[in-house]
This record gives structure tokens, sequence and C-alpha cells, in this order.
């Protein structure tokens, strides 16, 4: 499963990338706003940082819009996804775009009938909200269970990139459900990396050096 970060934050994508585990990054007109500046510039900035997929969302909700905003955001950069989100306007803009050979993540995606649909209209990723179902007590992690298994079923190639993750654990459901993607905060992937004992063991490991007077 790989790992993809989803926020706009420059810092925060340099520091993952640094860390070798990053493959790709998702983005949304909210996260895009929360740092300001141009959208393109921002965009084609996280391009050259990850060398990975790059979602970047239109935000018209109209097929005409959609369409128009699609082919004018792939231009910037060959590892662009458009996100596209899961309407009946939204479902013939991927059948467009996929058309053009243009990738799309169809995003906002709450359903496995609704990936399904996302998907024969020749979506490239399908996006579901793993912590959104949770808020309002459903189980996110199911409907991605679902989604990998009727697309395993039926051989359709839709990676499925569980979205909306909160916590470490939904990260370890992603992976054991078979995700294809997992994109998270910056603080989830922290939090993924840290354990109590890790802590720990290194600080006992350095004050045992020291009392040993170990030198590398």
């Amino acid at each position: 499963m790989k790992i993809f970060l989803d926020t706009a934050n420059i810092a925060h994508i340099k520091e993952a990338a640094s860390w070798g585990v990053l493959s790709g990054v998702t983005t949304n007109p909210t996260l895009i706003a929360k740092e300001g500046g141009d959208f393109h510039r921002l965009v084609r900035e996280i391009c050259r940082i990850v060398d990975g997929e790059i979602s970047a969302e239109v935000v018209a909700a109209d097929y005409e819009g959609m369409v128009a905003e699609g082919e004018k955001i792939a231009k910037l950069h060959k590892n662009i996804v458009v996100k596209i989100p899961l309407t009946k306007d939204g479902l013939k803009a991927i059948k467009h775009l996929s058309s053009k050979g243009i990738k799309v993540n169809c995003t906002l995606i709450f359903s496995a009938n609704q990936a399904l649909l996302a998907a024969l209209a020749g979506a490239y990723i399908v996006s579901p909200f793993v912590g959104r179902l949770d808020d309002i007590g459903h189980d996110g992690m199911q409907v991605v269970r679902d989604m990998v298994e009727i697309f395993r079923l039926h051989g359709i190639k839709t990676k499925v990139l569980a979205a909306s993750i909160r916590h470490p654990l939904h990260v370890l459901e992603a992976a054991k459900a078979g995700a294809h993607i997992a994109s998270m905060p910056f603080g989830v992937l922290e939090k993924m990396v840290k354990h109590p004992l890790t802590d720990k063991g290194l600080a006992a490991f350095i004050e045992d050096a020291k009392k040993g007077g170990v030198k590398i």
C-alpha cells in the first residue's frame, strides 16, 4: 500500500518526502485555500517535491465547468490526477476526461455502489472517505473492504484510496483491507513513526553507550 499526504502544506510535504516513504499527495479546495497563494503555483511546487501522483481538485459543480477545469489542471504536470466529485455531472466529466487519457480521482465517495459507478465511468482512483463515515456511525473501513472485494472479483483495475484518515489505526486497517493507497494528514504520518518503547529503548542505548565509553 502506498502512503500519500492529504495536504497542500509545502513544509510538511518536504519533510515527509525526506523520509523516503511518500508516494504522492492529495489536495482539495479547502486544503489549497488554507495555504493561500496561487493554485497553479502551489500545485506545480508540490509536483517538483514529490515524484508521484498529485491529485488536484476542480471547484466547478457542472459538467462543462469540471471538464474545462480538469483539462486545465491536467496540463500543469505529467503526474497530475484530476479530482472530480461523485455526482451525475461528475460521472459525465470522468467519462470525458478519462477518454482523453487524463487520470481521474473520483472523490467524496461514501458507498461501494458509488465507487463502482466511478470505476465504470473510467476513474483511475476512487476515494472513500473513511473518517466522515465513522463520524455518522457507519463503518467507513467496511466500505473500503467492499470496494476492494468488488474490484477484485470483477477484474476492475481502478485503485482504492482510503481518504479522510483520522489516526494510525485507520492506516493499518486500510492496509489489511487491501486499499492501494492511504492518504493522511501529516500529523497521522508522524504518529505512525512514534512508539514509546522505541523512545525508551533508544534512550537506554544512548545512556549505556555513554557509560561504556562506546565510540564509533
